[in-house]
């Protein structure tokens, strides 16, 4: 059983909220290069160490999502077959993507896209992102399996458990402008066929 969040928790995890949401509106707006960590600390009332005790990076105010994704598939990988922990995560993303949507507009979901890969600072901190997520998924399965972190079997698998990434966002991109319901459909079914294209052996 889950225990209940405290009232310090909720205010750290309300004001990283909104740390973020804010960031986003302002890069979104005047640019990523253009806007300052203390622009946004301004914006929310609070200092810019402030932001840096939520956030490693500026480039984390805006690609917040990683760390729910390296610990959701590193928690699923201990129980679940990899490519449906993988699966199952990056459906929980989707998800989370047309609910972000229902609030704020599938135009944004599209600007937002075309920010990170127009930025060369955010499409590093993407890559860097990935390979921390395979390395994640690299611990988890050598645990998994009893063996070390360079067993080749493991670094393969990890490898192409954590190429569903890479599918997610090209699928994304291409399917963006067909709205918010098709495009959610369009993405599960490329996941769909390079798992099963993986399930084969290639």
């Amino acid at each position: 059983m889950l225990k209940p969040e405290t009232l310090r928790e909720r205010r750290k995890r309300e004001l990283r909220q909104q740390l973020s949401d804010t960031a986003t509106v302002m890069f979104l707006e005047r640019g990523f290069d253009a806007v300052r960590v203390a622009d946004v600390a301004r914006a929310c009332g609070v200092t810019e160490k402030t932001v840096f005790n939520h956030f490693g990076s500026k480039e984390e105010l805006l690609a917040d999502r990683w760390d729910t994704h390296v610990d959701a598939l590193g928690a699923r990988l201990a129980e679940a077959e990899p490519l449906d922990a993988a699966l199952e995560v990056l459906g929980e993303e989707l998800d989370f993507l047309v609910a972000s949507a229902r609030r704020h507009g599938w135009e944004e979901i599209r600007r937002f896209g075309e920010l990170v890969r127009t930025t060369p600072a955010l499409v590093a901190h993407h890559r860097a992102a990935r390979d921390r997520l395979t390395e994640a998924a690299v611990q988890a399965l050598a645990t998994r399996a009893g063996t070390t972190p360079d067993d080749p079997v493991v670094r393969i698998t990890a490898a192409a458990v954590t190429g569903l990434w890479n599918v997610y966002a090209l699928s994304l991109q291409r399917h963006l402008p067909k709205g918010a319901a098709r495009a959610a459909r369009e993405v599960r079914a490329d996941l769909a066929r390079a798992a099963d294209a993986l399930r084969r052996g290639l």
